[in-house]
């Protein structure tokens, strides 16, 4: 009796470089989306927009939570279909100083802070 062939070893593939990984907080997210909009000052639709620009996102990644704020839906679309910067200019808020100002007062504030300086 003939022994089966053994399989052909897989081909190795070079590691795929890894995603760094971004600090996630659903609770500070929900105490976000509990303001009003930071551009309009609605309360309808309520979303926790991530601030790319000068963050630690990138092309293609997302931020970490520490940097949110609150857009209803409208304002969240504009801020991406014209970009940060103009968005900024339109509106006259500073996007990343309110991020901050979210996480100052964040019941999750610690944790938040800790996961940016690691």
């Amino acid at each position: 009796m003939v022994p089966f062939p053994s399989r052909r070893p897989k081909p190795e593939r070079p590691d795929k470089p890894k995603k760094a990984k971004r600090f996630r907080s659903p609770a500070h997210l929900k105490f976000v989306r509990e303001h009003a909009c930071c551009a309009c000052h609605s309360y309808d639709q309520i979303e926790a927009a991530h601030v790319r620009s000068g963050t630690d996102g990138g092309m293609g990644m997302k931020p970490g939570d520490y940097w949110v704020i609150s857009l209803c839906r409208a304002c969240h679309a504009r801020q991406h279909a014209i970009g940060e910067g103009p968005f900024e200019e339109e509106t006259g808020i500073d996007t990343k100083y309110l991020a901050r100002q979210f996480v100052n007062v964040s019941p999750k504030r610690r944790e938040l802070e800790r996961a940016r300086d690691e």
